[in-house]
């Protein structure tokens, strides 16, 4: 209707010259409004995102919490910085906990960072890993693109690889290949739960620490983070929107999943969605809200331990 009405308006001008013109004045704007959208995706701010980091920014409100500090049990072996995969020259590292007691077979689980899917690392694993490691299970923590080197679905290729590769060394970590679970937090929550449940790797449990389950639910917020790993706004790039959604592929497949959060309700977005869909199926899910507790809650004493406690519980009745 509008193009129709701007060419009648031209050819009462009886000029050819203004309709030209006005063309191209309108096909700029156009290519400026929206390539600015499609192309020149708004680069966020990458701050540093350690536990260390969490802690100092999150006791200025809470100045009852202490920073992470546990030795490493006695009763666990860890190799580090080793490369899963070699991308295009680019070598892809996981850090790997698991016991040293070889008489038996262990169920193993992948652990994934948060950080808006632009920064953090697997050292922010560290803790988490080595105390699963100390209760029975093969940790690997899992190294990835972030979205400066690459966009989706890189990550998610990343943790897939890293998974297939601790798989291959099942014999090196005594690892029980069919027992095997994914636990991530915010990002990495996001990131664990897909690959969770598309199952590649056939995922027996997953752990989603204050992470969303759907990009495009009536819940979610639209984050210039998740928009520059996407690669657009979601107007722009539903495709890739959807598609991250774990939501949009929870099936009678799914494996258990729990879900740990924090007070903070725009991290929970698509939890309930997903929950109600498990439970149709009957399929074990459960959730525990901490009190009073901001995002990155796991990154500082007491809520840590809690965080763990919850975990091996959970994996405990699941894969044990």
């Amino acid at each position: 209707m509008c193009q129709k009405t701007f060419v009648t308006f031209v050819v009462k001008q009886n000029t050819k010259l203004i309709l030209k013109m006005s063309f191209h004045k309108l096909y700029f704007l156009f290519v400026f409004f929206v390539g600015a959208k499609a192309f020149g995706q708004t680069k966020p701010n990458a701050t540093p995102y350690t536990n260390e980091a969490t802690y100092e920014k999150l006791k200025k409100k809470y100045p009852f919490i202490t920073p992470l500090n546990r030795p490493v049990p006695s009763n666990i072996i860890i190799d580090k910085d080793v490369e899963y995969a070699n991308i295009n020259g680019l070598s892809l590292k996981a850090d790997i906990y698991y016991p040293k007691d070889q008489s038996k077979k262990h169920p193993g689980i992948a652990l994934v960072h948060g950080g808006g899917w632009i920064s953090g690392s697997k050292e922010n694993e560290k803790y988490m890993a080595q105390e699963l490691a100390s209760k029975g299970y093969v940790a690997i923590a899992v190294g990835y693109r972030l979205s400066e080197v690459a966009k989706y679905p890189a990550a998610i290729d990343d943790v897939n690889n890293a998974i297939k590769f601790l798989k291959k060394n099942k014999k090196k970590y005594s690892l029980n290949t069919k027992k095997m679970a994914i636990l991530g937090e915010s990002a990495g929550a996001q990131i664990a739960t897909l690959v969770g449940v598309k199952a590649k790797n056939k995922i027996q449990a997953i752990v989603n620490v204050d992470g969303i389950v759907s990009f495009i639910h009536p819940e979610a917020e639209e984050s210039t983070y998740a928009a520059y790993w996407l690669d657009g706004d979601r107007n722009v790039n539903l495709k890739n929107w959807t598609e991250a959604s774990p939501l949009e592929f929870v099936c009678k497949n799914t494996p258990p999943t729990l879900f740990i959060n924090s007070s903070q309700p725009r991290f929970h977005a698509g939890r309930d969605d997903m929950m109600k869909i498990l439970k149709s199926h009957n399929i074990f899910t459960e959730y525990h809200e901490i009190k009073d507790t901001p995002h990155s809650f796991w990154s500082a004493e007491p809520w840590f331990t809690e965080t763990f406690n919850l975990t091996v519980d959970f994996l405990d009745k699941t894969l044990k």
